[in-house]
């Protein structure tokens, strides 16, 4: 985080995504997005950068937004 935004993000995990370049647009949706965003401003960042037609196999829009909610969280304490 700096300036209060999310920077250097990385989103990974046991999923799959169709195209691949899926993951990109996810993680393009978090880097600057405000780091105090809630799960629901989140999951909109997420759900409208996934393209028309992709397939999202074992993750979800909600999920992502739930895994950077609590890494900030958790980035907080550490502060």
């Amino acid at each position: 985080v700096e300036d209060g935004r999310i920077t250097n993000v990385t989103v990974s995990g046991d999923f799959f995504l169709e195209p691949p370049e899926t993951l990109e647009a996810l993680t393009a949706a978090l880097e600057g997005a405000p780091a105090d965003a809630d799960d629901a401003e989140l999951t909109r960042r997420l759900a409208a950068a996934v393209p028309d037609g992709a397939e999202l196999i074992g993750v979800s829009p909600e999920a992502i937004a739930t895994a950077a909610r609590r890494a900030l969280d958790a980035g907080e304490g550490a502060a």
